[in-house]
């Protein structure tokens, strides 16, 4: 049960082994032993304890923080136990939807240049796989004149953010609107139907409104005529919404809901707060008011959560394997050069009173180095002209003899199509 004063110590990864001019250890920190360990490159680490990780932007002594490492400790055990049972196994770890990220074995963690700790769980993307199932994403957002200074800086940050939670399986495309709508990418309009509306008779935020709920509906009914099992939202960043729309989700949305909509309202300023409040309610979304760009983080990875609960309720959570990365999470050459993949799934409150709630808890995963599967096709036995590859279900290839990783942005690939450049919503080897 959760307990609001619960006052509890754990080993925080930023203060083991720090010390003040007195020789004091530092508040969650105390003495943690590391040996370097040629099976995790050469990194001092504890094999005994695993610790914790709380990004800067969280504090680490909330309630609500404390309350769920406490509940994760048990963890520990499991951890020691798997390795034990299986050495070839290298980092455990369970990234909490609270924000932290427990990692097995203990390792002190760095910060950067700024002494800053940017690191969140929730935004890798075997949290953000394991969390949700794929997504069809439509984000809009508002750039009439009220849009300006803090508030548009604000906007971006939402956007850069909703676009950091969206993995390999998602599609994504993004609408502004102001006086007229218009893609913020051209090569992306065709990758959904035109609404056909008359912008004339209605307002922008309409117009884009339906053209964001056509393209969605028609979407899903051209891939397998019945509706797509994916789901499917607006995010809407605005600084109001001065209507309710109800003609418009009445029309193109209601009664199954099939898409949902986040609000997002942008700056200090609460007067259009209710309506936009009617949106995300009355379509099975979220609102949230983010006034700061601190306020930008938690307030986007609330979106993750609404859309977990289907999976619990269902009982469909998977294992998932995430495409092949190379990842430089401790910042050494070593680990850097380790192409590995990462296995995970979620974890949900069992709790009879919550379970229909669909409640999560967070993901718990490992991760793989490449070669080590490999190994299960040693070369001798493949034959002078065989050779072994690695192809997740979802069609990704996780290892090839020819496979040569490229260097690549995170949302988009370019490649020749038509004798034009455009970018698409996934990336590929």
């Amino acid at each position: 049960d959760f307990n609001a004063s619960l006052k509890f110590d754990y080993y925080n990864s930023m203060m083991i082994n720090s010390v003040d001019e007195d020789g004091n250890y530092a508040d969650l920190g105390g003495e943690f032993p590391l040996e370097e360990n040629e099976h995790f490159n050469n990194l001092p680490v504890n094999t005994l304890q695993s610790d914790i990780q709380v990004p800067t932007n969280v504090y680490n002594k909330d309630p609500v923080i404390l309350n769920a490492i406490y509940n994760s400790e048990a963890l520990n055990d499991v951890f020691i136990g798997n390795f034990q049972k299986d050495p070839t196994l290298t980092w455990q770890f369970f990234g909490s939807s609270a924000g932290f990220f427990r990692l097995y074995p203990g390792i002190k963690w760095t910060p950067d240049a700024n002494g800053v700790a940017a690191f969140d769980c929730r935004n890798r993307n075997w949290y953000i796989q394991a969390a949700t199932s794929p997504k069809d994403i439509i984000i809009m957002v508002d750039i009439s004149g009220s849009m300006k200074g803090l508030k548009m800086t604000i906007a971006k940050h939402t956007i850069n953010t909703i676009l950091d939670t969206l993995g390999e399986n998602d599609f994504v495309n993004v609408i502004a609107y102001t006086d007229y709508v218009r893609y913020v990418e051209p090569c992306f309009k065709g990758t959904l139907v035109q609404a056909d509306l008359d912008n004339r008779e209605v307002t922008p935020l309409s117009a884009s409104l339906g053209f964001s709920l056509i393209s969605l509906t028609d979407t899903h009914a051209r891939t397998n005529g019945q509706g797509s099992m994916c789901n499917q939202a607006i995010m809407l960043i605005t600084d109001g919404a001065m209507e309710d729309f109800e003609a418009i989700f009445e029309e193109y949305n209601w009664p199954e809901r099939r898409v949902r909509v986040f609000t997002y309202l942008i700056g200090r300023e609460m007067t259009f707060a209710q309506n936009t409040k009617w949106i995300a309610c009355n379509n099975k979304g979220y609102y949230t008011h983010i006034s700061t760009l601190a306020d930008v983080q938690e307030n986007v990875m609330e979106y993750l959560h609404v859309l977990s609960r289907p999976m619990v309720i269902n009982h469909n959570h998977d294992i998932i394997w995430t495409e092949a990365y190379m990842d430089t999470l401790f910042n050494t050459k070593a680990q850097s050069l380790l192409l590995m993949t990462s296995v995970a799934m979620p974890v949900f409150s069992k709790k009879k009173e919550t379970l229909s709630h669909g409640i999560l808890l967070g993901v718990v995963g490992t991760d793989v180095p490449l070669q080590e599967v490999m190994k299960l096709a040693p070369r001798y036995m493949l034959g002078p002209h065989g050779y072994a590859f690695l192809i997740t279900n979802n069609g990704y290839i996780l290892a090839h003899p020819d496979l040569r990783p490229l260097v690549r942005t995170w949302m988009y690939t370019h490649i020749n199509y038509s004798n034009t450049f455009c970018p698409l919503p996934r990336a590929s080897f």
